[in-house]
């Protein structure tokens, strides 16, 4: 074994379920070329499942990975890729990844391994045993049928309280395509569950006594980590307050930087109240508080604290105590979670007593959060309950369930914004009882294919947020225009993007982030105000490259995209502005590769590359403009009928977002007729294998391959 550079581990461990074999492999040697996290999952499958294997199949391989920065002190270095043939896509599985932060990243760090490859399926329950060099197999019958907090328990007695549990709940066992694996109370990936479950996989814990080496100078670490410190706003890169402040030139209410001096976390023991300057770096943590920007004012008052993952500062799961739920519903009167996971609940209802952000609404959210992450189930970025909503709303769910079991439910509770009917819904969709169970555990998708209802009504329908392929939109063009369509266009799963809405969302007027466009993406027309779109430009196309190379290259350095990039700051003395090459000095300090932000840049581009050569392999076809990089229609319209490229509305225009692609494909090097890497990008990009793969299936484009092959 070759020795490790700073910052990566330096083994890969791989463990056949099926025969209990436990070897390893050097990740400088075989998997340098792609850094980590997605890389190394995209690579996997590309290298070792055939195209056509399904998701619960064997033969699947599951691929926990993350970075040569997770477990360092780099600040949000706590995220974990988890890729695989994925369950939830329409019409046909294809590879996807989900993203969990927690302690996982770091402890699978110390324990020596920068990646876990599980492949094969074991004979009977079991759960992996990970202390060091020590790895094995052990015995999980005891803890099949029981959610993920009971396993988490058992197994940190069994480990030691310095282990960290990543498990799977009932939702997994049962192989929901809606499932999710979970570490840390409340860091979930989602879709994944359902994989390791037909692995017979309830488990993997992890102790890790190591520690990682950082190749450059100590002063000049530390010196890069607080000027990344320096940069940091509050959750998702906000970099102005939400509030008025001496302290700020701009402030902006739709920020998330919402802790005002004044502010009380009101649950804490004793109550914290928010003091000082609100730029000072030992009080980051003070600035997000998600369970008030999510769920409203009220949330402050049961506020115990920020929680989140390994040097993360942010804090964005927010610890929140109600008394009341212990009270009236016997469960836990503590919970946590951040973004949608804090509104599992909720967003099953159509309508709340107090609203929204009364108190029933936040005891739904308790409820609903207490039980999704035990049992295990994945809300698909909303789209769960949407189609809940949809289903029973147009009578389809009276109409398609039979009626014993549709009289089964008690409507009446749901219809009066009843928190008590989700104790009878999310375990029965969990554990996929009845047809209710059976077919939304799958998905949007199982719609489409066990009630044959039309992919093109939800296509039609704004309020499902519908997107393709099984999934919503994900910061799309809400938030960013064209830029935002851009991206929703390439994944097989909603796109999970932030690259792009750190930026348009920052908070800081639009002439100053037109000014920062200017000197990022060489124009200030790379950027409209949200709302005020203008036609597409070659600048916005730029800009939504770059926004997918980052995305890749933080899941693959194992740093959050939630938060980054960092290319907009609070620092008024320097005009606002980040820096872009941090993940470049920060991957260059700590690995002691001297990697400039244009190389560092190609590395991304080439894994986001590779995710897209996989799954032009399994389509089996080289029209990706045509079968994948779709759009939905509600897209096109306006409920008021206003036009495109006029204030107020985010319609877009189908000619316009043609003409997007045509720019986008130009940027990446990839055929315009096909939407498919051309020869001469994989080769610039290192992917001649790739490529010569391609070529035997016929495809790559041009020498007759035909799009719509």
């Amino acid at each position: 074994m070759t020795q490790s550079p700073g910052g990566f581990a330096g083994r890969v461990l791989r463990v056949d379920l099926s025969s209990g074999k436990v070897s390893r492999e050097d990740t400088a040697e075989k998997y340098g070329d792609v850094l980590g996290g997605t890389g190394i999952g995209y690579r996997v499958l590309f290298d070792e499942v055939p195209a056509g294997t399904g998701p619960f199949d064997p033969a699947n391989k599951l691929v926990f990975a993350t970075g040569a920065l997770a477990g360092t002190g780099v600040p949000c270095n706590g995220r974990t890729a988890v890729t695989a043939v994925f369950p939830t896509v329409w019409p046909a599985p294809l590879a996807g990844s989900g993203h969990m932060g927690g302690q996982f990243a770091a402890k699978l760090k110390y324990a020596g391994y920068d990646a876990l490859i599980l492949e094969g399926r074991a004979d009977k329950p079991v759960w992996l045993f990970i202390r060091d060099g020590r790895v094995e197999l052990r015995d999980a019958s005891r803890l099949w049928g029981g959610g993920i907090r009971r396993a988490t328990l058992e197994i940190s007695q069994e480990m030691g309280p310095d282990c960290v549990v990543a498990a799977i709940g009932q939702a997994g066992e049962r192989l929901a395509p809606l499932a999710i694996v979970a570490n840390s109370v409340s860091h979930s990936a989602g879709g994944v569950g359902g994989v390791m479950g037909s692995k017979n996989l309830k488990a993997v814990g992890v102790q890790g006594s190591g520690s990682l080496r950082i190749a450059g100078p100590r002063d000049e670490w530390e010196r890069l980590i607080k000027h990344h410190l320096s940069l940091l706003g509050a959750n998702n890169q906000h970099v102005v307050p939400a509030f008025p402040s001496p302290e700020s030139e701009y402030y902006n209410p739709g920020s998330r930087w919402v802790g005002e001096p004044g502010r009380r976390w009101g649950a804490a023991d004793p109550p914290v109240e928010i003091t000082g300057s609100i730029l000072d770096l030992n009080r980051i943590a003070y600035r997000s508080n998600s369970a008030a920007f999510f769920l409203g004012e009220q949330a402050w008052r049961h506020t115990v604290r920020g929680n989140g993952c390994t040097a993360c500062p942010i804090r964005c799961h927010t610890v929140v105590k109600m008394p009341s739920v212990a009270a009236k519903y016997g469960i836990k009167e503590v919970g946590q979670n951040t973004c949608v996971g804090l509104v599992f609940g909720r967003a099953f209802f159509r309508n709340m007593p107090g609203g929204n952000k009364g108190l029933g609404s936040l005891e739904a959210c308790m409820v609903g959060m207490h039980l999704a992450d035990d049992y295990g189930l994945w809300c698909n970025y909303g789209q769960l309950q949407r189609d809940f909503v949809k289903l029973y709303s147009d009578g389809t769910l009276k109409a398609r369930l039979p009626a014993k079991e549709y009289a089964s439910y008690d409507w009446d509770k749901y219809d009066a914004g009843d928190p008590a009917f989700l104790f009878d819904l999310i375990p029965r969709l969990s554990e996929r009882q009845g047809e209710l169970g059976q077919v939304m555990s799958q998905g949007t998708a199982g719609l489409f294919r066990h009630w044959g209802l039309k992919e093109e009504d939800w296509k039609r329908d704004h309020s499902t947020l519908y997107w393709k392929m099984g999934h919503p939109k994900h910061h799309a063009n809400e938030d960013d225009g064209q830029c935002g369509v851009l991206i929703n266009t390439q994944y097989n799963r909603d796109a999970q993007c932030h690259s792009h809405t750190n930026f348009v969302r920052n908070g800081l007027p639009i002439e100053e982030q037109k000014r920062l466009a200017g000197g990022i993406w060489g124009s200030p027309d790379s950027v409209d105000a949200v709302g005020d779109y203008r036609p597409m430009n070659v600048h916005k196309a730029r800009r939504a490259r770059w926004s997918l190379v980052r995305k890749e290259l933080h899941d693959s350095l194992g740093l959050c995209n939630w938060m980054g990039p960092w290319v907009a700051s609070p620092l008024k003395e320097q005009g606002y502005r980040g820096d872009d090459s941090l993940e470049s000095k920060l991957f260059s300090l700590a690995t002691g590769r001297a990697t400039s932000r244009e190389e560092l840049d190609l590395m991304g581009e080439r894994i986001f590359t590779l995710h897209r050569a996989l799954t032009i392999r399994d389509m089996g076809t080289l029209a990706m403009r045509e079968k994948h990089d779709l759009t939905p229609d509600w897209l096109y319209e306006d409920k008021h009928g206003q036009q495109p490229f006029t204030q107020g509305t985010i319609r877009m225009d189908r000619a316009d977002i043609a003409t997007a692609l045509d720019m986008f494909y130009g940027v990446m090097g990839w055929d315009k007729a096909s939407g498919a890497p051309t020869r001469e990008t994989y080769a610039r990009l290192g992917l001649d294998g790739a490529a010569s793969a391609l070529e035997r299936l016929n495809l790559l484009p041009g020498d007759g391959n035909e799009p719509g092959k």
